[in-house]
């Protein structure tokens, strides 16, 4: 597979609100029976213009397959090393395919110097907790209530090392 990862532009953000809207949805239809479902602005871009482009710290990218795009992630990168996962989405006609853990591989390499990753994912998303703990290498440090859904988000972290000089 030929995976490539570009910086989004704000250009992006049709493309990759299909993609997101379609990963989101198809989750909500798999773990929750409901049609359509997702954080806010997931389905029209504003997702993108508030976690990406409204802080110094986000950095995001589009995963691209042979030109298309069939994904992105955002990351939060802090002067402490402590960073934090925002979203990695894959449309579903491409999950299943070690897409993802590629796209955690190049988050890793990108940022060496990272002390420790944090994320956090509902409790419902049973396939998110077999990605992170069993693919990327996360331990569940704990719980936190989510805002948008009944029930709670799973807390997940992978410390990298000391820091580098």
């Amino acid at each position: 597979m030929n995976i490539q990862f570009e910086e989004i532009q704000e250009a992006d953000i049709p493309s990759l609100t299909r993609a997101m809207q379609r990963a989101f949805d198809h989750d909500a239809q798999v773990h929750l029976g409901e049609e359509r479902g997702g954080p806010e602005g997931y389905d029209d871009g504003e997702f993108f213009r508030k976690w990406l482009f409204s802080y110094d710290e986000s950095r995001g990218c589009k995963i691209l397959l042979d030109g298309q795009v069939i994904g992105g992630f955002i990351v939060w990168i802090f002067k402490s090393q402590n960073n934090q996962l925002g979203t990695i989405f894959i449309d579903p006609d491409f999950q299943d395919q070690g897409v993802g853990t590629q796209t955690w591989k190049f988050i890793e390499a990108a940022y060496p110097d990272t002390l420790n990753w944090e994320l956090g994912t509902p409790d419902w998303a049973v396939k998110n907790h077999y990605f992170y703990e069993q693919k990327c290498g996360f331990e569940k440090v704990g719980e936190d209530s989510v805002q948008d859904r009944d029930g709670v988000s799973f807390i997940y972290q992978k410390r990298m090392g000391e820091v580098r000089n």
